[in-house]
């Protein structure tokens, strides 16, 4: 008798606990509400862009975000940090691919002076096959970056060689819905996967 109400007792905190989390995503309007784990002082990321893609093809966010899209700002000439977190997001994309779920990894230069088009898309074909590469000019990127509030700076070259700060957060955009997540590059592929899952479940 005593384990009989000690699983209806169980059974109904469950409950109330659904229904406290679904009376919370109702009051706030948020059909992401269970999946976010950041919150962006200030407003909202993301936003219109115009860049070039691989081609030297003038693309915009509308033409590059027609799925759930993974975005990251880096440069191909990174010895280090860019290729680490372009990987990890690559592996993402994998695991949610067996998944059943279809995201789209984008890469985006902040390094206009050295990665033309063709660079910046054989950087991103290396990466992953679905990954698209964009680059622009100094104007063009530094619009984009703003719109992300990502940060970089190039430091003085030497030799015509030079390494770029910047910022390292990856960024989860939605077709029609815009900016929805970051990750830090701390987050592993499962941790990332599981997250974009949810948005995904979710629209």
């Amino acid at each position: 008798m005593k384990r009989i109400v000690a699983i209806s007792a169980v059974a109904v905190t469950a409950l109330f606990l659904a229904g406290m989390v679904w009376f919370s995503q109702r009051q706030s309007g948020d059909q992401f509400a269970q999946c976010r784990s950041s919150a962006v002082a200030g407003g909202d990321l993301g936003g219109p862009f115009e860049l070039l893609d691989s081609n030297g093809q003038t693309v915009t966010d509308a033409d590059v975000i027609t799925e759930p899209t993974l975005i990251y700002f880096g440069y191909t000439y990174c010895p280090d940090v860019c290729p680490l977190d372009v990987d990890r997001n690559a592996s993402a994309v994998d695991i949610l691919e067996e998944r059943g779920q279809s995201v789209t990894p984008v890469f985006i230069s902040i390094d206009p002076a050295r990665d033309t088009p063709e660079v910046v898309g054989d950087f991103a074909s290396n990466m992953h096959p679905k990954m698209i590469g964009l680059t622009g000019s100094s104007e063009q990127i530094k619009a984009a970056s703003n719109t992300y509030r990502t940060y970089y700076k190039a430091h003085e070259a030497v030799d015509d060689e030079y390494l770029v700060d910047h910022s390292t957060f990856s960024y989860l955009v939605l077709p029609e819905v815009g900016f929805v997540e970051y990750f830090r590059r701390e987050v592993t592929p499962e941790e990332m996967a599981d997250k974009i899952g949810c948005f995904i479940n979710n629209m």
